[in-house]
């Protein structure tokens, strides 16, 4: 029987992403895996018991569309305490199938054929697509040099009467840097008075470093007003394979949210949502990420200090870069690629996520690991010169 001959794809130049194949090429030659975000140690006992224990107790069928209430009754106290902002339960908070997905709803619900929407180089690699497939026109704008340090006249040269949505990321991927107060207050001034969405990446709001502070969209009054802000439990809470994570905006743009949502996936998994109902009922379970990866990243960055990499302290995420300028002059997706075939240890080259492919000879690194791990990748990293 012949098949389907004459196929248009909605995304023609789209290539399987670099974390698919880095983390294939370590599985085929045995590397040390330090290149996809995910940490190779379990989660809280507890929290898996939490889970568990709600499937035996009968919460197994639909939850309502926008998550339980005794959930987003959590996640309104949490945001209130940490950024002063009280989000109503009922029509501003909406559990999702991970962070990604929360990202999708938002481009989804918002982006029309023809809409600009800014996205602040390098970036996760989902924006994108999502811009595209909805139609929507990917305005790109490069964080500046090796630090990747934010300019917002430059951002202000970009916007038109089609821009729609800027998207931001702070703790930033693959960075490691944290928004400063002052940077999203520039923000705030420059999007005042348009029409222009904000959509907030916020997923690793609780890794942050040596007394940074992360300053949510969601903190700043004329910020807040025009923001979905994205957040993930999965990388918070060490179990990214339960893809869990939420969304928080205001009324007006979350009923727009919901119409996507429905037609999507309608609601998302109804013991897991229990389970962190009462998890969230302790705060240090999420206040004490601060300490624990810092911990990871001093620890990994002791390691690697007589290697010929470089580096500068990462402020947040669970990724830090390593330049290796120093080593050769190649371009960073093949020294990576060899690092993995000739030493056996795998890393992110970061210009993938750059505009145009900027390459400043960086690999991202991620320290999410067990310290035996660490240990083993810091040893090959070593050897190489």
């Amino acid at each position: 029987m012949a098949g389907v001959s004459n196929i248009s794809s909605k995304l023609p130049k789209h290539k399987t992403s670099i974390f698919s194949v880095m983390s294939k090429m370590a599985f085929e030659h045995d590397a040390v895996n330090l290149s996809q975000g995910y940490p190779n140690f379990e989660t809280d006992r507890q929290l898996k018991e939490l889970v568990y224990n709600a499937m035996l107790d009968g919460y197994n069928q639909y939850a309502p569309l926008a998550g339980i209430t005794p959930l987003r009754e959590q996640i309104a106290d949490k945001i209130e305490s940490l950024h002063g902002k009280k989000y109503d339960k009922n029509t501003e908070i909406t559990v999702t199938d991970g962070a990604t997905q929360a990202l999708f709803l938002a481009i989804t619900a918002f982006v029309n054929p023809g809409d600009e929407v800014i996205v602040l180089k390098p970036a996760y690699d989902s924006y994108e697509p999502a811009i595209k497939l909805n139609g929507g026109i990917p305005v790109l704008v490069q964080l500046e040099g090796k630090g990747y340090k934010l300019n917002v006249d430059e951002i202000k040269q970009k916007i038109t009467p089609k821009t729609r949505m800027l998207i931001i990321n702070t703790p930033h991927n693959p960075s490691g840097n944290v928004f400063s107060k002052e940077e999203m207050q520039q923000l705030e001034a420059l999007l005042e008075g348009t029409d222009i969405i904000i959509l907030s990446d916020e997923v690793y709001e609780h890794i942050i470093f040596d007394e940074a502070k992360h300053y949510s969209a969601s903190a700043f009054p004329n910020l807040s007003k025009r923001a979905i802000v994205c957040a993930s439990f999965g990388k918070t809470f060490h179990n990214t394979g339960w893809k869990m994570g939420y969304c928080v905006a205001p009324e007006e743009l979350m009923a727009e949210i919901w119409k996507v949502m429905e037609v999507n996936v309608f609601c998302v998994h109804h013991p897991t949502q229990r389970a962190f109902a009462e998890y969230l009922k302790t705060p240090q379970h999420y206040l004490g990420l601060r300490d624990f990866y810092q911990e990871k990243r001093d620890k990994f960055l002791h390691l690697i200090k007589d290697t010929a990499f470089k580096a500068v302290p990462s402020k947040g995420t669970y990724f830090q870069l390593l330049d290796y300028s120093e080593i050769t002059n190649e371009p960073d997706v093949d020294f990576s690629r060899r690092l993995i075939k000739e030493f056996g240890v795998a890393s992110i080259p970061v210009s993938v996520f750059n505009k145009g492919k900027e390459d400043h000879r960086q690999l991202r690194f991620c320290f999410a690991k067990t310290d035996d791990t660490l240990v083993k990748a810091a040893e090959i990293l070593k050897k190489v010169k």
